[in-house]
């Protein structure tokens, strides 16, 4: 039987986060995952500049290798909004952007590529030592930590720490810390690859339509290198539910019937089949820790409750725990009670950000305000430094959800 200090179960993005940072810190781990890579996940693939940031501070290096890559990944300078009333508006995430000489924002890649490449850091790395192929199917409690085994009982590892980055469908969430679905915090979401969709924007901005028929979700198209994009459509589950909505179906309706979205779709070639998923959105206060384990990402419902996006989240909240596992090796204490600062930090960090996002996800509901704002903000450019603004700095984000903000805004020249 093998033995670990820390084990990190998933090497998608949080837990090639966690790793990478305990690599940098001087600290081992062991990390196992199910797949073989590269594989495909079933995302958005926006790379948001929270990750980008992140992956910086554990080593500028790895961003820097992965724009290299330059046909793996392409730029993205900001959002293009489409509201309910046909209106649409471009909020660059910075003003008077250089695309050639800036840093980039961010970037959209497959996750295909993109979270291979992670694992391909991590195996630069001399102190990550990395399983794949191998599904880890039992957890068993011991005096040290955890007893994990394989689901064919070839692999068994006894650690003291584990870090559990195994996703959405986490059995270690659901079964060991009881993080079950609640549809009014999670989202069902369809995607599928499209080659030669036109109207693209020419700085790789994303768009987000929010359209009454698909009122409270909306539809968005990332642009791709060589032509292509991911375009999808997401809806809280509740909504879903409620309405007996065929996702798949609702997206094809729209891209091939919509007045917005025909001619652009006219000479457009689906790339495979479109596929499902569900987002376990933070919109709701969860357990994240307990004794000797912390859960990182998707497995512990961190994702965006307003732009769906969980990468970003994820590969912070890798960042925190393992800085928290710095701690817990040197004070020798994997408790429940020390983990709670992991908890904590990831509140203070990403939860008062979430909880905005969900409140903002609710006002986005109601489409006469979101077509009154685009209006408004149509007739005053100034306003779209404020929207791209609140994507960036968390307190520009809660001062819009105070009427009287909008007002100044409004009235400013």
């Amino acid at each position: 039987m093998l033995k670990t200090d820390i084990l990190i179960i998933g090497a998608g993005p949080g837990g090639c986060a966690a790793a990478l940072k305990l690599s940098q810190l001087g600290i081992p781990s062991v990390m196992v995952d199910k797949a073989t890579f590269p594989r495909d996940k079933i995302c958005g693939d926006a790379i948001s500049g929270k990750a980008v940031t992140i992956l910086r501070r554990i080593d500028p290096g790895i961003v820097e290798r992965f724009e290299a890559a330059t046909t793996e990944q392409s730029s993205m300078w900001g959002i293009r909004f489409g509201a309910p009333n046909g209106k649409r508006i471009d909020v660059p995430f910075r003003p008077n952007y250089d695309p050639i000489n800036d840093h980039k924002q961010g970037f959209v890649s497959k996750r295909m590529d993109f979270d291979n490449r992670l694992v391909e850091e991590v195996k630069l790395r001399s102190n990550i030592e990395l399983h794949q192929g191998i599904t880890i199917e039992k957890y068993e409690q011991t005096p040290d930590g955890y007893l994990v085994s394989s689901s064919d009982g070839s692999f068994q590892m006894q650690a003291k720490l584990l870090i559990v980055a195994n996703g959405a469908h986490s059995a270690f969430s659901r079964h060991h810390v009881g993080l079950e679905k609640d549809e009014k915090h999670h989202a069902g979401a369809v995607r599928a690859y499209y080659r030669n969709v036109a109207g693209l924007h020419p700085d790789g901005f994303i768009e987000l339509h929010f359209l009454k028929e698909i009122n409270p979700g909306y539809l968005w198209i990332f642009s791709l290198p060589n032509g292509h994009a991911n375009v999808g459509l997401g809806m809280r589950s509740d909504f879903v539910s409620q309405r007996r909505y065929n996702l798949t179906k609702g997206m094809l309706n729209i891209i091939n019937q919509h007045p917005l979205f025909v001619e652009r779709f006219k000479n457009a070639e689906l790339l495979g089949k479109i596929t499902g998923y569900g987002l376990p959105l933070g919109s709701k206060k969860r357990q994240l820790s307990g004794d000797n384990f912390m859960l990182v990402g998707d497995a512990g419902h961190l994702i965006d409750p307003l732009s769906g996006e969980g990468i970003g989240n994820a590969i912070y909240s890798g960042f925190i725990a393992a800085e928290q596992a710095q701690q817990c090796l040197l004070q020798h204490d994997f408790s429940a009670e020390k983990m709670k600062a992991y908890d904590i930090r990831v509140a203070r960090v990403l939860g008062k950000e979430m909880e905005m996002s969900y409140r903002l996800q609710r006002l986005l509901t109601r489409s006469w305000l979101v077509n009154f704002t685009t209006n408004q903000i149509a007739r005053n450019p100034n306003l779209i430094y404020i929207i791209a603004e609140m994507y960036t700095d968390l307190e520009v984000r809660k001062k819009a959800l105070n009427p009287l903000f909008w007002l100044r805004a409004f009235l400013r020249k």
